[in-house]
């Protein structure tokens, strides 16, 4: 551990040494995409690094890990952003290779809008699967019921509220579901866009969240800090353990424990459904894509600086805006990976 804390105090020293991020006297611009999962923590790390470097401006917008991940293979944007790792296939069509960067931990929660429920709800993977296909239909089904004895649940229809765009949020809980859930797996399965069998549609988190708070009888997902921001409900859900974990710092850290021990090089790596006891089952990283060839080399060196600056002292943001930060052995491992990127 000690030896971990002496590589990034090192490695945020080297950062923090440099003059200037440019060296060119004059305010470059830097264009990402993708994830809006991750998009507070972004916006925050961007505005921090412009105060301590004001001629870089590197602008991010949130349209969704799909739409991130087609704009960094059609190169109309320098990096981009997503929750759900890039395929094989979707590598090996991009024109080089990317880099998976992980930044942050975050977790996805079921949030819901039912007027006169005062208590926190309990899910199962199992329930959330058949309310999300349309097999549950009514707030005050059995099943439902059965996990949350004593709540005053209406016998009023479920409206399910998902994603339009496709979405790293999508792609964590549907990898989630499948993982509990074979009928969903064969019905729904993984990818950051599917087929929905039910429910109304929005963009991106903010798009969810505001149907969910304007659609009494709903039911959606978001990231953890939009359900915040926006003072909706959300579920507590259950583990691989069989208990029911509301999402914290603690438990979305706790859902790293098994990547922290086994992460492949190329960090793509799944956590949803992780083993341990306090884990909260729909955690997820996320992920920064580079090319680790570009061709502009200068904006190249500007966003290896900032990386270094995320990896370390970025990291105090984090739980604040309510996301985990890095594991230190991932932070570390995800440090030395910068060197694959030519600059």
């Amino acid at each position: 551990m000690k030896a971990t804390r002496f590589l990034l105090a090192a490695a945020l020293g080297a950062a923090l040494a440099l003059p200037a991020a440019t060296g060119l006297g004059q305010t470059v611009q830097i264009n990402g995409a993708g994830a809006t999962f991750p998009y507070p923590i972004y916006s925050k790390w961007f505005s921090e690094y412009n105060k301590m470097h004001p001629d870089v401006e590197i602008n991010y917008q949130s349209i969704g890990s799909g739409g991130g991940i087609r704009q960094l293979s059609n190169q109309t944007v320098f990096f981009g952003a997503t929750d759900g790792p890039m395929t094989s296939e979707q590598q090996f069509a991009a024109p080089g290779a990317i880099l998976h960067l992980p930044t942050v931990l975050g977790a996805v929660v079921p949030i819901y809008n039912i007027p006169g429920v005062d208590t926190q709800l309990k899910f199962s993977g199992k329930v959330l699967a058949e309310i999300i296909m349309g097999k549950i239909t009514k707030w005050n089904d059995a099943r439902i019921a059965a996990l949350n004895p004593g709540a005053k649940l209406p016998a009023t229809d479920i409206t399910v509220a998902h994603r339009s765009d496709g979405s790293g949020t999508t792609y964590i809980l549907v990898d989630f579901l499948s993982k509990v859930s074979p009928d969903f797996k064969s019905t729904v399965g993984v990818a950051t866009s599917v087929n929905w069998p039910v429910g109304v549609g929005g963009k991106g988190n903010e798009g969810v969240a505001g149907l969910v708070k304007q659609t009494p009888g709903s039911i959606g997902y978001v990231e953890l800090i939009y359900a915040r921001q926006n003072k909706i409900d959300y579920g507590a859900v259950q583990n691989m353990n069989g208990e029911f974990v509301s999402a914290t710092l603690d438990s979305v850290t706790a859902a790293a424990a098994a990547a922290t021990k086994a992460m492949p090089k190329d960090f793509r790596v799944s956590i949803t459904n992780a083993p341990g006891a306090g884990v909260y089952p729909i955690s997820s990283f996320t992920w920064l894509l580079f090319y680790e060839s570009p061709s502009d080399k200068k904006r190249s060196r500007i966003m290896m600086d900032f990386m270094k600056w995320a990896l370390t002292d970025g990291q105090k943001f984090a739980a604040e805006l309510g996301y985990a930060p890095l594991p230190q052995d991932i932070a570390v491992l995800a440090m030395a990976a910068l060197k694959r990127i030519s600059i």
